[in-house]
This record gives C-alpha cells, sequence and structure tokens, in this order.
C-alpha cells in the first residue's frame, strides 16, 4: 500500500452535521476498499481565488491516507460523482529519499 493525500473542497451551502456526515463518508469509501485514514484536516471555510460555478467560497478538507491502487481509483470515480464535492485531487505521497554522506 502506497501512501496519499487528498485535498477536497465542500460546496459552501453544506452546513454542520451534513458536513460531518459527508467527510465522515468519504473517509468511508478508503476504509471499506482495504485503504487506513491517517490523518483528516479540516481547513474550514476559505475564499476562492477566482469563482468556481458561481461560489466564492468552500470548505477545505486535507486527508492523508494508505491504499493501493484499485482503492484510490474507486475514491476518486465516487468523489467525482458527488455534487457537493467542488474541487479534489488526489497526490502519492512520497517520503524523499535522502542519500547517505561520505
Amino acid at each position: 500500500m502506497r501512501k496519499y493525500e487528498v485535498m477536497y473542497i465542500i460546496n459552501e451551502s453544506v452546513e454542520g452535521e451534513k458536513r460531518v456526515e459527508l467527510i465522515e463518508s468519504l473517509a468511508k469509501i478508503i476504509t471499506d476498499n482495504g485503504g487506513t485514514i491517517t490523518k483528516t484536516d479540516e481547513w474550514g471555510m476559505r475564499e476562492f481565488a477566482y469563482r468556481i460555478d458561481f461560489m466564492k467560497k468552500g470548505y477545505y478538507v486535507v486527508m492523508l491516507f494508505e491504499a493501493d491502487n484499485a482503492c484510490v481509483k474507486e475514491f476518486d470515480r465516487l468523489i467525482g460523482l458527488n455534487q457537493s464535492i467542488v474541487r479534489h485531487m488526489i497526490t502519492r505521497d512520497e517520503a524523499p529519499v535522502q542519500e547517505a554522506k561520505k
């Protein structure tokens, strides 16, 4: 399993308990497909640099997880279908390899 990071933006109209449920349901997609959540960091409501679909701001969430390729593909597919997610980006979290000093 490899380490990944996903950052996604939740539509500003999703509030309170529904936002919490959405974050939990997205994490559940990963755990149901054999992955493990390392950390979830909620950045909160932030303004966009430019309008996205007539919106000025959204709720940012960053999640670190470990999963195999099939899990990541399924998560990417399902988060892309979710109407409450404005944007998302998944990156592989690779630790830099340090060379031994001589």
